[in-house]
């Protein structure tokens, strides 16, 4: 049932707007007892997510016991960050997901049905865990607070993704990113309907029906100032909400390009992107945009480490963004790869194949580290100086030389391609 719903291309809600948007919904589930909060966390800030969740305290109050920000496998928030992304909202309501303790395995998807829905990618069951808060919490009211976007695991992020991966376990997340992975993630990217999506909402139908569970979705675009907007807002209980954020989701956040390019420069927000875990947005979102022979060039002043996780981290660096026969020969042999297939799909989303280089230019990390994983590196300073993010315009810039370049200020924003390659992928 959709509680709120308002949304277009060139809408641009304020933030009065969509306060009144979510109090309308929060009003016609009626007055609640215990409410947790579902939020995404620093790596989504531009959501409006934080907004949202703050409104939402604001109009429970004390009912509201519990905030869980949807960590899947990244780094607790500092509590710099949850003061920056939650203002006013008490710091000693959140609480620390951790994907490896404290879950619940609701029932597992069989193996039969995975294997027929990618095509024999896989063919491994998959267990539904979420937290053992929401299963243990007795909660009248749980609000997953996201922002639909392209995704590369997903297809598009958010709706039940923010449960059964922000707040999953250690085996669901492996597997599903593995899932992803090997079905191939340019056939998946930008797309509601992939076999994901497909296990993650038949996970939904079968195991939590049983939960009150309301999705706020937004929609996040560019306006014409190139500032971000609130394109839309969704409220509701079903795969309705997340439906309708998605298309609305394609319309703004893809764009589709006539000819592939050349030289790509993607800006990484050092708030935002101290690992390559989530740095490689670049790459994934870029990637269907990107000419054979191309270059992309990744500007990361707060790239720092690899993953975000210690082990992840270690996996990163041993193996490398080697390319995906590399990667499925090594998983054959190589127990640790076996035992963490989110690391394996990383590695496999993180290569160009040999198609494109890929330039990184670390704020913090040496030669050595960067080119060990199989990227090129360049330094920052020198990059900064002929590729100054305040200096460019988001899209195709003519530098003074001539030279052709196109910008990305954020790829968590969106997802770009070329209509050949993206028509081709579906092959």
């Amino acid at each position: 049932m959709m509680f709120y719903q308002r949304g277009s291309s060139r809408d641009k809600l304020s933030a009065f707007e969509m306060k009144e948007g979510l109090y309308h919904a929060l009003q016609q589930l009626g007055a609640k007892k215990k409410v947790l909060l579902i939020p995404p966390d620093f790596t989504r800030l531009h959501s409006r997510a934080g907004d949202l969740t703050a409104l939402a305290y604001s109009y429970y109050k004390n009912a509201v016991t519990d905030i869980l920000p949807a960590l899947g496998t990244h780094r607790p928030m500092t509590g710099a960050e949850i003061s920056a992304m939650f203002p006013a909202v008490p710091a000693e309501l959140f609480r620390v997901h951790d994907w490896r303790n404290r879950l619940s395995t609701l029932g597992r998807i069989p193996a039969d049905y995975i294997a027929a829905i990618s095509g024999g990618a896989v063919a491994y069951d998959w267990p539904a865990q979420v937290s053992s808060l929401i299963t243990e919490g007795d909660y009248d009211l749980i609000l997953s607070i996201g922002q639909v976007v392209p995704h590369e695991v997903a297809g598009m992020a958010n709706y039940n993704k923010n449960l059964f991966v922000g707040t999953g376990g250690t085996e669901g997340i492996n597997k599903s990113h593995f899932l992803g992975a090997a079905y191939g993630m340019e056939r998946i990217m930008g797309r509601a309907v992939n076999p994901v999506r497909q296990v993650l909402n038949r996970a939904s139908d079968e195991f939590l029906q049983q939960f009150p569970i309301v999705y706020v979705q937004t929609v996040i675009g560019r306006d014409e100032s190139g500032d971000l907007a609130l394109r839309g807002l969704f409220i509701g209980d079903d795969e309705e909400c997340y439906r309708l954020a998605a298309e609305l989701s394609l319309q703004v956040n893809f764009t589709m390009l006539e000819k592939p390019l050349q030289k790509v420069v993607v800006y990484l927000d050092p708030g935002e992107y101290k690992s390559t875990w989530l740095g490689n947005k670049s790459i994934y979102r870029t990637r269907m945009a990107i000419a054979d022979g191309g270059e992309l060039i990744i500007l990361a002043p707060g790239l720092h480490e690899f993953g975000e996780d210690a082990q992840i981290d270690q996996l990163i660096r041993q193996y490398g963004y080697a390319g995906t026969p590399a990667i499925l020969a090594l998983i054959e042999k190589e127990t640790a790869l076996q035992q963490n297939l989110s690391a394996a799909a990383h590695l496999i989303h993180g290569s160009s194949e040999g198609r494109f280089s890929v330039t990184c230019c670390p704020g913090h990390l040496r030669r050595e580290e960067i080119e060990s994983v199989h990227f090129q590196y360049g330094d920052l300073h020198t990059m900064l100086q002929r590729y100054h993010p305040e200096h460019l315009q988001e899209g195709y810039n003519t530098l003074a030389d001539g030279e052709e370049i196109y910008f990305i200020h954020n790829p968590a924003i969106g997802l770009w391609a070329y209509q050949e390659r993206f028509i081709s992928s579906q092959a």
